[in-house]
């Protein structure tokens, strides 16, 4: 892989992950509920279901899902259904102060919940493995050895997104002390409840053959 390909693809990669997604979301709404610490978590969870993807695209396997209607259908309305389920739990999640604050850590989900909502939000998106193999093919030549150049473009795509979603996460993390009284906390959660539940129903909506 030549340095030049390399770099387009770290370009493409830092504009995939900074456009707005479900990805985004979680990882701000974790940050400002639970604080960057906590929401890396979530991010290590977005990156096994990245990682996961990505194995998806590069073993062919997603070129499968875009052949079969059924299959691929059935992996949109997971995905559509979980993130759905997802915005609802956050838009009825009571409105205590102390989700945002120290005094509320006990309240909050554990390391494990956290990597599994992580996880399943990416791995559950079917327009991920579609972009992926729609994507990858433009970055491998076929004169080098493919394992090494999908190894090398997974771990660079994961290390972007890891930089970019713990970016959403401070940046959003920076604003708890904004959000310490229950209205806020309230508000904050139908927010992004209502986000999540919107992108949940517009991947309803995603066709084959579309990234």
């Amino acid at each position: 892989m030549q340095l030049s390909t390399w770099i387009a693809f770290v370009i493409a990669g830092v504009l995939i992950a900074i456009s707005p997604g479900s990805g985004a979301v979680l990882s701000m709404s974790h940050g400002l509920a639970y604080g960057l610490k906590k929401a890396s978590a979530t991010v290590l969870g977005l990156q096994l279901g990245l990682i996961l993807v990505l194995v998806i695209a590069g073993a062919g396997v997603g070129s499968l899902v875009l052949a079969s209607d059924a299959v691929f259908t059935a992996v949109k309305i997971a995905g559509a259904l979980y993130l759905i389920w997802l915005g609802i739990g956050q838009w009825r999640s009571k409105a205590h102060p102390t989700e945002v604050s120290a005094a509320g850590l006990a309240a909050h989900p554990s390391f494990g919940q956290r990597v599994l909502t992580g996880f399943l939000t990416n791995a559950t998106n079917p327009k991920g493995i579609i972009f992926m193999v729609a994507v990858l093919p433009q970055f491998i030549s076929k004169d080098g050895s493919m394992l090494l150049q999908l190894a090398i473009l997974g771990v660079t795509m994961v290390t972007i997104d890891t930089t970019v979603m713990h970016g959403y996460a401070f940046l959003a993390s920076s604003m708890q002390r904004f959000f310490r009284d229950p209205h806020a906390v309230k508000m904050q959660n139908r927010f992004f409840g209502a986000v999540l539940m919107v992108m949940g129903c517009l991947l309803f909506l995603v066709k084959r053959g579309h990234g």
